[in-house]
This record gives C-alpha cells, sequence and structure tokens, in this order.
C-alpha cells in the first residue's frame, strides 16, 4: 500500500494539509488539486491508485466530476467526501458506483481505514480466510473420526464448502492445496462410512435412523407445503448441481427470495440420472420400480431413455399418496424449452403443484468433457462454480424466478446427484454387457482388484434395492476420486477423463446435494 498515488481533489485543500502529512509520513505519494476541470486533465496525464473527491465545489460538483472520471479511467477507485448527510446525495453518489463514501469533518483514521479497504482489500481477506481455516483444519480433521451420523458429514461437508468459497478469491493459493487435501481425506473417510451403512439406510423406514434419500424428497418436502397457504408450490430440480454450486447460486436467488431452508440430502447410488430421478419422482427405491412399474423401467444395458416416464412415475406417486392437487410436469432440455417456460410461467399459478426438471448443468459437465473449450473454460471446480453461476444469471430460469418472486408460491430447489472431478484411474474388465458409466459398473464376471479400498461393491443388489440384469450382476462403486477404465486403450481412455466430472459413485460432491425453500421477497 506504501508509494501508492492518490490524487485529493477539494476546493478547500488549504485545509487539508495535516491530513496529506499524515498520508505522506505513511509514505503515500499525494497531489492534491482545489477543482473538478484540474483534476481530470491531472487524470488524464497520468495514473493514480485512489482519488479522493469532495462532493461540494464551486463548478464543476463532485457528481460531475465523477462522471468525467468514470469515463476517462472507470476503473479507478473513488472516495467520495461530502459535508452533507442527505439521504438524496448519499443515494446519487453510491448510484453513481463510487468506492466508498466518507462524510466531513473526517479523521486520520477514516481515510487510512478507507484507503486499506481499496489497497490492500484483498490481501487482508486473504490473511484473515487463511488464519481463521487454519484454526478451524484441526477440528474438521477431527471430525473425519468421530463423525458417526449422515448429520455428522453434512456437517462436515458444510465447513470444507465455506471454507472453499472463502478461498475462491484470495490472492494467496498456498492454503487452498492444504483444503484440497483435507476434502481429499474427507471423502476418503466419508466413503468408508458409506459403505458400512448405505444397505441399513435403504432398507429403512425411519428417517431418525438414516438421512433422508431420493424417494423420500416429494413426501418431505414438497406435500407439507400443499396446506400452507399459497397459490402453487414449485419443485424445480436442477439436474447435477452440487452443494457448492447452490452456495455460488445463492447470492443471485437471495436478491428475490428469502432462503427459509437450506438443507442437504443423500442421493441413492448409483449417484445417476437414470437411477435418482426416477426415485425421486416415483416415490421408490429401483428394485421398487422395476418391479411394480417394469413398462417405466429401463436397465443398464436396455437400448432407449432412462428416464422418459418421470411424469408416469409422478402421477403413480400423488395417486399412492392420495393427492389429488392439480399439478403439471415439464423438463427444460432444450433452449426453447426454458424459454417457453419462462414466457408461460404465469400460467402455471393456476397449478397447485408444479414440477419442473432442468437439464443444463448435467449437458455442461458432458459438454466439458467433450470439448477443450469448455475444459479450458472450467479447468477447476471454482471455474466450474463460475460458468455455472453465470449460465443461472443470464438463463430462462432466472427469468421465471424472478416472475415467481412476484407472487404467493413456495418454491423448493433441490437436485438428483453431483458430480466429482476424477484423476485416479482404475483398471476393470467386463464383458459386453458391463454398463459404461466410469464411476460404477453393473455386470456379470467382473473383474477388478476387490480388496481395493476405494471400491464398495454390491454383490446382492436386491440388498441395496437394486434390479440386476443377469442372475450373477454385481454393482461396483468408485469412491474418492476414482474412475475406472479398461485395459483396452487404457492410456488413451485415462487421458481422455481424467480431470473430468463425472457421477455415479460415492462422494461428498456426487452424494451429499441441497435441498432449498424459498419463499418470495416481493410478493
Amino acid at each position: 500500500m506504501a508509494n501508492a498515488k492518490i490524487l485529493w481533489v477539494d476546493d478547500e485543500v488549504e485545509l487539508l494539509k495535516a491530513h496529506i502529512m499524515f498520508l505522506k509520513g505513511k509514505e503515500f505519494d499525494v497531489e492534491s488539486v482545489s477543482n473538478g476541470v484540474d483534476a481530470l486533465e491531472m487524470i488524464q496525464e497520468q495514473a493514480y491508485d485512489v482519488v479522493f473527491l469532495d462532493e461540494q465545489m464551486p463548478g464543476m460538483d463532485g457528481l460531475t466530476v465523477l462522471g468525467e472520471i468514470q469515463r476517462i479511467n472507470p476503473n479507478i477507485p473513488v472516495i467520495m467526501i461530502t459535508k452533507s448527510e442527505e439521504e438524496q446525495i448519499m443515494e446519487d453518489a453510491l448510484g453513481a458506483q463510487i468506492t466508498d463514501y466518507l462524510i466531513k469533518p473526517v479523521k486520520p483514521s477514516q481515510i487510512l481505514l478507507a484507503l486499506k479497504k481499496v489497497l490492500e482489500n484483498k490481501r487482508l481477506i486473504t490473511e484473515r480466510v487463511n488464519s481463521g481455516y487454519q484454526q478451524d483444519f484441526r477440528n474438521i480433521a477431527m471430525q473425519f473420526f468421530e463423525a458417526n451420523s449422515h448429520e455428522d458429514w453434512m456437517d462436515i461437508y458444510r465447513k470444507l464448502m465455506f471454507w472453499e468459497g472463502k478461498m475462491e478469491e484470495n490472492v494467496d493459493k498456498s492454503m487452498e492445496e492444504v483444503l484440497n487435501h483435507q476434502l481429499a481425506e474427507a471423502n476418503t473417510n466419508f466413503g468408508r462410512f458409506v459403505a458400512r451403512n448405505y444397505l441399513d439406510w435403504v432398507n429403512s423406514r425411519d428417517l431418525v435412523d438414516r438421512p433422508l434419500l431420493s424417494p423420500d424428497i416429494i413426501p418431505q418436502t414438497v406435500f407439507p407445503h400443499l396446506d400452507g397457504g399459497y397459490d402453487s408450490v414449485f419443485f424445480i430440480l436442477v439436474d447435477c448441481l452440487r452443494f457448492d454450486q447452490w452456495k455460488a447460486f445463492e447470492a443471485l436467488v437471495a436478491e428475490h427470495f428469502y432462503v427459509d431452508r437450506e438443507d442437504a440430502y443423500f442421493s441413492i447410488l448409483p449417484t445417476a440420472t437414470q437411477y435418482a430421478r426416477n426415485a425421486i419422482f416415483s416415490g421408490m427405491m429401483p428394485l421398487e420400480i422395476s418391479q411394480r412399474y417394469a413398462n417405466y423401467w429401463k436397465n443398464d444395458d436396455e437400448e432407449g431413455g432412462k428416464n422418459l416416464h418421470e411424469a408416469d412415475l409422478l402421477a403413480q406417486q400423488l395417486k399412492r399418496n392420495r393427492i389429488n392437487a392439480k399439478y403439471s410436469y415439464h423438463k427444460v432440455i432444450t433452449p426453447d424449452d426454458g424459454k417457453n417456460l419462462a414466457d408461460n410461467i404465469h400460467n402455471l399459478l393456476n397449478n397447485d403443484l408444479n414440477f419442473i426438471v432442468y437439464n443444463f448443468i448435467d449437458l455442461l459437465s458432458h459438454s466439458r468433457t467433450e470439448m477443450n473449450i469448455i475444459k479450458e473454460l472450467a479447468p477447476n471446480e471454482a471455474a466450474y462454480r463460475s460458468l455455472s453461476r453465470s449460465w443461472l444469471e443470464y438463463s430462462p430460469l432466472m427469468k421465471a424466478l424472478q416472475q415467481l418472486s412476484k407472487k404467493n408460491v413456495k418454491i423448493i430447489l433441490t437436485t438428483d446427484h453431483g458430480t466429482i472431478r476424477v484423476k485416479k484411474p482404475v483398471r476393470i474388465i467386463g464383458d459386453r454387457t458391463t454398463t459404461t458409466n466410469l464411476r460404477y459398473k453393473q455386470g456379470k464376471n467382473l473383474n477388478y482388484d476387490e480388496k481395493a479400498k476405494y471400491l464398495f461393491t454390491i454383490r446382492k443388489p436386491e440388498d441395496a434395492m437394486l434390479p440386476k440384469t443377469r442372475v450373477s450382476s454385481t454393482y461396483v462403486f468408485t469412491m474418492e476420486d476414482y474412475f475406472f477404465a479398461y485395459p483396452n486403450n487404457y492410456n488413451y481412455y485415462v487421458n481422455y477423463f481424467r480431470d473430468t466430472f463425472q457421477h455415479g459413485g460415492i462422494s461428498l460432491e456426487e452424494q451429499v446435494i441441497p435441498i432449498i425453500e424459498l419463499s418470495p421477497k416481493n410478493r
């Protein structure tokens, strides 16, 4: 911060000598001028790090000078100083996007603080974030060994996501590597926790003993709001939305909605669309769907779309639960689908319930695998979050949400599963009927390292409420950031899929996923 160049514009500049001497004593390079015309000439001739600008000056007033400064150099920070406490002047200055606003008489300490906020903000935040994480590091590490419940793991993941978000803008990336290592260690322990408990969860109806799972979502989070006095309840499922992506979305959504509840639930295995999303809309585990509604279910090795009957499964779930409400179901896959939904969102208010599937994040994930330009735009999790946030900000979904923010509605925003960036390959051999997913395999006579601690095997699919395509079918899931690769063309496929976002296996990112309740601010 020392030696930063400051231009102070004030028609009473002679009264500022004490302040200027104070700043020069702090090794700032300070120049002063008594009017806006001279100030603009100086800004055109040389660069300044900060401009202090008096609001009330004869000739060109401060707001007029501010407008000209922004035209010459829109990136220069301007701190406005004024004698007036009139609300309208403050609003005009804030509306003109000043960097800070001080009211005379100002103290040297106020000036110094304003300069630190402008010139050292990122460094100070980085130091504070790194210090905070260092203090919390040991507590989180201890939780790995003490975590005995799904609530414990939700808490651990929330903390890790909190620090990941805080570090995103850090100038110093030294602690980011430590955090990434801790997240990897968390996933190792989480995988073992899921392997120990998963079969008990899916065979229990008692929500006290297990986490909320995919089939529970609509009965537990949607149906209770039918008698809540809302004109309509919207269930919006954004496919493949990770918890950290929701946190990136939150500020945009919070402009228009109160976040009444921010929670998480566990996706069933496999954390793949055909299993998890069908489970959500049917209110059943995959084995139950395949047995009760065989015409709505396709196994991994069968041709055709695996999620073509969500609306039919939803109708059956509503019928079983004796929900007689008027409802709609919409799936958004193309840009035209999204535009049509936003343009006609007001018509949906005539329904008691509206179910919307928005399939963009999953498409982004696949595009990143297949297109180098997307991989360059999103080389890591932070960039992936940023790209996802940019999509939402300018998407038809945001337009639809803005319209709903003026209505008496309740919105449940959630997803079916997340993704993880895979890095480490593991060999597996199977016949041509084996599934192609990189994070799990289903097939017979699978050949892999059965002793590997980063794999979870289910030899009797019915124990996990999963259908099987053959009498001897086995499911095997990767944990942490592993992915399956066949020996044929091994190096080619490893290089192609390494560092891509995949789903289907066991990780915090894939399984611990957001479920958010929103109510409008502007109704």
